[in-house]
C-alpha cells in the first residue's frame, strides 16, 4: 500500500486572484494527485511544516483576496493565506501610542462590508460565531475557548472570512443537531473555504419561549426563530395549544432582539434564557425542545491544521467525489471497514459544478443521475498508519479527496436536564 504524498511544490498550487477584500470570495476546487511513495516517521512529519503538507492529501487552487488593488501582487503561502504583515492588514502609526485591545465584544454583528483591515492581535483569542450575543453559538464559542473574545457575525460566510482575513483567530460554527439534523449551509462552506477543523464541541440546547413583559400565550399569533430551533420545538408548540404561524429568521437570539426592538406584543421567540436577560424578555415556557437530549455539534475552524496525536481519541473529517456517481461508495466505505475504523457521520451534498450526470441508453433514452459530494467523519487520527492507508486506498476510487481536519473528539460529559 502506498503512503500518501503531497505535491512537492505546494506553494505553486496556490495562486492569488479574485475580488477585493470586502467582497464575498468563492473558491474553485480541483483535485491534485501524486503517486510517489514516502515514509512518515510515526505517521507524521518531523516538524509542523511537514505535517501541514502531508495532511493536505489533495490540494486545491485557491482564489485569494487582494486587499489594496489588483495591481499589487500577493505572495502565496501554505494553505492559501498570508501573515498579517504580508496582507498589510495592520497600518502602524509610529507616533501613536499603542492601545490595549478592547475586551468588550461588539454588540453589532459583523456584516460582509465589515471585512476590512483587522485590529492588532492582543493576547486574547478572538472567536467568530454566527448570530448576536445570547445565541447558542456564542455559548459554544465560550465552551470551546473559555475567556475568549467572541465576535458575532451576521452570516456563516462572514465567520469563515473573518478567520481567513485575520479579523478572528478561530470560528465556532454548528454542523449538526440531534433533532434537526445537519446544517447543510456550513457543509457547503467547508468545501468552498480553506479553513481547517481543529476541534469539536457538543452543546446541550435548552430552548425557551420568550415574549415581551406582560404578554400572555393566548395573545400570540406568531413564533419566530432559527429554522433549526423551530424544527426542534414543533411538537411542544403544538402541545402548548398555540395557534401561531412559524417564521424563520437568521438566529435565535436575533429573534428575541427583533421583538424587543420593534415592541412586537403578538410575537414570541424561541431562544435561550440568556437571550431573555439580554433583551428584556420574559420566559413564557422553559425547556420547550421536543427531546431533552437536544445537542448541537459545533466545529472549531482555524487557518492552520493542528498536529494529530495518538494519546487521545481523534476524529478525522474528509470530503470526496467520483466521476462515476455513487457506484464507488461501497468500495470507499470498505477501506475503513477493512481496517476497523468506525464512521460517525456520512453526509451527501449535490455536486455544485456538476449536479446532474447524463447516461445514454439506446433502449430507454437518456438517464439522469444526481452527482454528490460525500462528507465522512471517522474515529481515527491522521497520525495512525491505518488512517493514512485507508485514505490512500480511498484516493484510488475517487476523483476528488480532501482532508477537512484531524482533531480531538469532544469527550466532555453533559447532562440533558440542565442548561449548559
Amino acid at each position: 500500500m502506498q503512503a500518501i504524498y503531497p505535491p512537492k511544490d505546494f506553494q505553486s498550487l496556490l495562486r492569488p486572484s479574485g475580488p477585493r477584500l470586502a467582497r464575498s470570495t468563492r473558491f474553485a476546487v480541483r483535485s491534485v494527485y501524486r503517486s510517489d511513495s514516502v515514509h512518515f516517521p510515526n505517521g507524521v512529519g518531523p516538524n509542523r511544516a511537514d505535517w501541514q503538507s502531508s495532511c493536505a492529501i489533495l490540494s486545491s487552487k485557491v482564489s485569494a483576496v487582494d486587499q489594496t488593488s489588483a495591481d499589487k501582487s500577493n505572495a502565496a503561502a501554505v494553505n492559501g493565506h498570508k501573515s498579517p504583515i504580508d496582507l498589510n492588514l495592520v497600518p502602524i502609526d509610529k507616533n501613536k501610542k499603542p492601545q490595549p485591545p478592547s475586551t468588550t465584544p461588539p454588540q453589532k454583528p459583523l456584516t460582509i462590508t465589515d471585512l476590512s483591515p483587522a485590529p492588532m492581535h492582543g493576547s486574547q483569542l478572538r472567536v467568530a460565531y454566527q448570530g448576536v450575543p445570547g445565541a447558542y453559538s456564542e455559548a459554544a464559542a465560550g465552551k470551546a475557548y473559555p475567556n475568549c473574545e467572541a465576535i458575532p457575525c451576521d452570516q456563516f460566510e462572514v465567520a469563515f472570512q473573518a478567520v481567513e482575513l485575520w479579523i478572528a483567530d478561530r470560528a465556532v460554527l454548528p454542523v449538526e443537531n440531534s433533532l434537526g439534523g445537519s446544517i447543510h449551509r456550513n457543509y457547503d462552506l467547508l468545501l468552498r473555504h480553506r479553513l481547517h477543523i481543529v476541534g469539536e464541541v457538543q452543546l446541550p440546547v435548552h430552548h425557551c419561549l420568550l415574549a415581551l413583559p406582560g404578554v400572555r400565550k393566548e395573545y400570540l399569533t406568531r413564533v419566530i426563530s432559527h429554522p433549526q430551533a423551530l424544527a426542534q420545538c414543533e411538537q411542544t408548540i403544538t402541545k402548548l395549544g398555540l395557534n401561531v404561524t412559524r417564521e424563520a429568521v437568521d438566529d435565535t437570539a436575533g429573534a428575541a432582539e427583533y421583538i424587543a426592538n420593534n415592541d412586537l406584543r403578538d410575537t414570541a421567540a424561541i431562544a435561550s434564557a440568556r437571550a431573555a436577560e439580554l433583551y428584556g424578555m420574559q420566559v413564557l415556557a422553559d425547556g420547550i425542545q421536543d427531546d431533552s437530549s437536544n445537542v448541537t455539534r459545533f466545529v472549531m475552524l482555524a487557518r492552520d491544521p493542528i498536529i494529530p496525536r495518538t494519546d487521545r481519541p481523534f476524529k478525522t473529517s474528509i470530503v470526496f467525489a467520483h466521476d462515476k456517481g455513487t457506484s464507488v461508495l461501497f468500495k470507499v466505505l470498505s477501506a475503513f471497514a477493512f481496517r476497523n475504523i468506525s464512521l460517525t457521520k456520512i453526509e451527501s451534498r449535490p455536486h455544485r459544478n456538476r449536479p446532474i450526470r447524463l447516461v445514454d441508453d439506446a433502449n430507454v433514452g437518456t438517464a439522469k443521475h444526481f452527482e454528490y459530494m460525500f462528507y465522512v467523519d471517522f474515529e481515527a487520527s491522521m497520525a495512525e498508519v491505518r488512517a493514512q492507508n485507508a485514505l490512500a486506498e480511498v484516493q484510488e476510487f475517487t476523483s476528488f479527496l480532501r482532508v477537512l481536519g484531524s482533531y480531538p473528539m469532544d469527550m466532555t460529559p453533559w447532562s440533558p436536564s440542565r442548561e449548559d
